[in-house]
């Protein structure tokens, strides 16, 4: 079996997905019965549309009003990551997410979807599940309206052989 890298599961375990697969493999029937040298199959879904390569869903996913954000509303152009801010770059701020994480988000009113890459935190009003850039809500058509109500799913990278 192939260990992972240390930045993968250390990312794993943020999202506490390694303690959930230390314990999906057992059930009550096979505590105390002979070890099995069967690996058990896992399905991955792929992200359907193709348009960002090496990213997985994780399986983990939200949804709630979104809002976007600018150099211009920030008040300033640096993010809580150092990054400076882009208003066209695909990008969002999340509360809790790792820097870096990647996120499918589609608005529910029209099914438009956009990757993003987490690098900031936020939103601070209360009720909202993530800022993005102004670009990426220009890509999900709802700039003109400030918020939409939209599904997110955080992906994860796929291994290399």
């Amino acid at each position: 079996m192939k260990s992972l890298p240390w930045k993968t599961t250390r990312h794993l375990l943020s999202l506490g997905v390694i303690p959930l697969c230390l314990f999906a493999a057992c059930d009550s029937s096979t505590i105390g019965s002979t070890a099995t040298t069967e690996v058990p199959s896992v399905t991955v879904r792929r992200i359907d549309d193709g348009s960002h390569p090496g990213y997985l869903k994780s399986g983990q996913s939200f949804s709630g009003i979104v809002s976007w954000y600018s150099v211009k509303t920030n008040g300033g152009t640096t993010t809580a990551s150092g990054e400076r801010l882009s208003d066209s770059g695909d990008t969002a701020a999340h509360k809790t997410l790792p820097f870096g994480t990647m996120v499918k988000v589609t608005n529910l009113s029209n099914e438009r979807s956009v990757i993003l890459r987490i690098n900031d935190r936020g939103p601070f009003t209360k009720g909202r599940v993530l800022d993005v850039s102004i670009g990426a809500a220009k890509k999900l058509d709802f700039a003109g309206r400030g918020i939409t109500r939209c599904h997110v799913e955080v992906l994860r990278p796929v291994e290399e052989d």
